[in-house]
């Protein structure tokens, strides 16, 4: 990333919005991916408004080994993020454990996320170079006591994988979607679904002239997304 200073769970922790304006923005990022690309598979950020019981889930995965997913449910919100570089990471170890510190602290409301298969190998070991959560009565974002190693800047991921957490402007979302994406992005409808406005067809024509709103009707009830009134 050639980034000039140390950046990394601490720093991104600060810069982290409230879990309301989180959840939202989240299902924002995964409207634009889902007009942007069709095809699940090949998005970058998503959101599921019924991912259990009383919990969602904002999620991204770059196709390369990197992901992060934020559960929001009653007792808050928890972040697991996973770099596939990391020095960080259970797999850069002999005995295959989260690096100390990373994990250890996480409060019981959130403890239950460790052991969640979706988060975890195949070993029951969790997937992550970074954690942070904020309760709902919380007034910050915590994360636990880490013993970061030396070398890379960017140590656990934290700031690349959270970089479109901590700088929530339409104008971060149009640099990365024009690279990943390769194609043109208005910044007018970019803000116009940051707002989380009802989709229009205009709007959705501006961002991917092959999308009908008719085809993203599945995709605005699994995020969540606001509607019209009927």
């Amino acid at each position: 990333m050639g980034l000039d200073v140390r950046v990394t769970v601490q720093d991104v922790a600060p810069r982290l919005p409230s879990i309301a304006e989180l959840r939202d923005h989240c299902r924002a990022l995964a409207m634009l991916d889902a007009i942007l690309s069709p095809e699940w598979e090949m998005r970058y950020h998503s959101f599921d408004a019924a991912w259990d019981t009383g919990e969602e889930m904002g999620s991204l995965r770059n196709g390369s080994g990197d992901e992060y997913a934020i559960v929001f449910s009653a007792a808050g919100a928890f972040v697991r993020g996973f770099d596939h570089e990391s020095s960080m990471s259970p797999y850069a170890s002999e005995d295959h454990e989260p690096w100390p510190g990373v994990v250890d602290e996480v409060p019981e409301a959130f403890r239950p996320y460790l052991e969640e298969p979706a988060f975890c190998d195949e070993d029951g070991v969790p997937v992550a170079t970074v954690c942070l959560w904020r309760g709902a009565g919380d007034e910050a974002w915590r994360h636990g006591s880490v013993a970061l190693p030396e070398g890379r800047e960017d140590a656990d991921g934290a700031s690349y994988l959270f970089e479109l957490l901590t700088d929530r402007s339409p104008e971060a979302f149009r640099a990365f979607a024009e690279d990943y994406y390769e194609v043109p992005v208005d910044l007018e409808a970019v803000r116009h679904v940051y707002a989380l406005r009802p989709l229009t067809p205009e709007i959705v024509a501006t961002l991917n002239g092959e999308v009908t709103l008719g085809r993203l009707a599945e995709d605005i009830a699994g995020i969540g997304y606001p509607q019209s009134p009927a």
